[in-house]
């Protein structure tokens, strides 16, 4: 597992933070885990925003993948 020191923290976030945990019944640090596993989660709707704007940026493929596969059948 990975170890991440963040500097220069707002005071006000800290105490934010240690308020949640205390609400939590859980420590600073078990809470700055959840917060951040849980704001790095990609959802559904923006997997597949992502995915359309991709495939809005490519051009259409052009196969003849379909018109071999028939001309190969009729052999």
């Amino acid at each position: 597992m990975a170890t991440i020191i963040i500097r220069n923290l707002d005071d006000e976030v800290a105490e934010r933070l240690k308020l949640q945990a205390r609400h939590r019944g859980v420590s600073v640090e078990q809470e700055a885990q959840r917060v951040l596993t849980e704001g790095t989660q990609i959802g559904r709707a923006e997997i597949a925003a992502r995915a359309a704007a991709i495939r809005a940026r490519q051009r259409r493929h052009r196969s003849r993948g379909v018109k071999l596969i028939r001309e190969d059948r009729e052999r």
